[in-house]
């Protein structure tokens, strides 16, 4: 999921809607909320978001710096006027990217992709032993999954489960994390439910394929992602 931030509601909820349009949750933080969102939301919470885009609002260099020490998801600033001291100042403070507006949803996303494979090298390889050739790889930039070099199709949401497990390798994660993770939290014609579904089919799918169950599940603890 995304946060965006921007002052102007309409600016926010039209990035939230490109998003949308793209698959990708996402929901809008009014600006003078964000920083108390910031102090307040729990771990858990901010371990399902992707990536923040922070539009225009007061004092977004120190919101960064301290968003830099709870998250490390991708932060991209949008700007409307080019100014070097500006672009500068917010590098300083943490910001991976700054662009210009307008800008597409599509380079958002493909600016934050970008991130992320120079934060994780690409990809996250995973497998039952510590085998360079890991049999099971899984991409953070909206590739399938590949399974002994075969690519695996999946449905955008049960890749998008099996990406947040694989970044969360070796933790417990609950049904309420992950959807969180998958849906925006104002989706609320969508029922948590619904992430068992999910990954119930991915798992049969990845038994079929590797011979083994790489997602371990118990009652209360959640879902572990154990290559």
């Amino acid at each position: 999921m995304y946060i965006v931030v921007d002052e102007r509601h309409s600016v926010a909820a039209h990035y939230v809607a490109g998003f949308g349009e793209e698959g990708v949750p996402a929901r809008s933080l009014p600006a003078p909320d964000f920083r108390t969102w910031l102090d307040t939301a729990p771990a858990q919470d901010l371990a399902t978001i992707d990536g923040f885009v922070l539009g225009d609002c007061a004092d977004r260099a120190t919101c960064t710096a301290a968003l830099r020490t709870l998250s490390r998801a991708p932060i991209i600033a949008l700007n409307e006027t080019r100014s070097l001291e500006q672009t500068l100042a917010l590098f300083t403070a943490g910001i991976d990217d700054v662009v210009r507006k307008p800008v597409h949803v599509r380079e958002i996303l493909a600016r934050a992709s970008a991130i992320r494979r120079r934060m994780n090298r690409g990809e996250t390889r995973v497998s039952a032993t510590p085998d360079p050739g890991a049999r099971l790889r899984v991409y953070t930039d909206g590739r399938d999954p590949e399974i002994d070099g075969t690519s695996l199709m999946l449905p955008r949401r049960e890749r998008t489960i099996l990406e947040y497990l694989a970044r969360n390798r070796g933790r417990p994660v609950t049904k309420s994390q992950i959807f969180n993770a998958v849906y925006a939290r104002h989706e609320t014609e969508v029922e948590e439910s619904v992430v068992e579904g999910h990954i119930s089919k991915l798992r049969k799918k990845l038994r079929q394929r590797l011979g083994y169950d790489p997602i371990e599940a118990k009652r209360l603890a959640g879902y572990t992602f154990v290559g």
